[in-house]
């Protein structure tokens, strides 16, 4: 579903796009807990996102691209240390050297023994996000706030846009 907000939905969002101004997307994190890596990735974008929000995008579409090496098997005989200091260095090939060094520290573990790191608070809330509106699959959509069932991640151009005709007003 990356790829179709970054080739849909984001010329009909953005200024000039025939929706600009009426639709807002927000994507939350929706963490996968049956698989252990998840939780690193999720970390990683939630990192990059305090350090340098305007490389969030790009960094979601890298950490696509390269979402294989942080399959269960991949990341099975690495540390957690391991698997986020390779996201942190993934997230150095789009941050400017000065977010990548805030994102390497924010992955790294403080505080107490259970005390997590700089971004388990946000990883928390996305987490209670999506418990709370009972959202099991990735991905889900919610339109007004609510669960958009008949969105599918297969949806393409012709789907969106008929989706949005019917519920947007322009």
């Amino acid at each position: 579903m990356a790829s179709t907000i970054d080739i849909v939905l984001k010329p009909l969002l953005n200024p000039g796009g025939k929706y600009a101004g009426k639709v807002k997307v927000i994507i939350r994190l929706h963490v996968q807990p049956w698989h252990a890596s998840s939780t690193w990735t999720h970390e990683s974008a939630l990192a990059v996102l305090r350090a340098s929000p305007q490389n969030f995008w790009p960094y979601s579409l890298e950490l696509f691209k390269n979402q294989e090496n942080y399959f269960d098997i991949p990341t099975s005989t690495q540390t957690p240390t391991q698997v986020r200091e390779s996201l942190a260095e993934l997230a150095a090939k789009v941050l400017p050297a000065r977010a990548a060094e805030e994102v390497k520290d924010m992955l790294k573990l403080k505080g107490s023994p259970n005390g997590g790191n700089a971004v388990t608070d946000d990883l928390k809330y996305n987490v209670k996000f999506s418990r709370q509106n009972s959202i099991h699959v990735s991905p889900t959509v919610l339109w007004d706030g609510l669960v958009a069932g008949e969105i599918s991640s297969s949806w393409l151009k012709k789907e969106w846009e008929e989706f949005l005709a019917a519920k947007v007003q322009v």
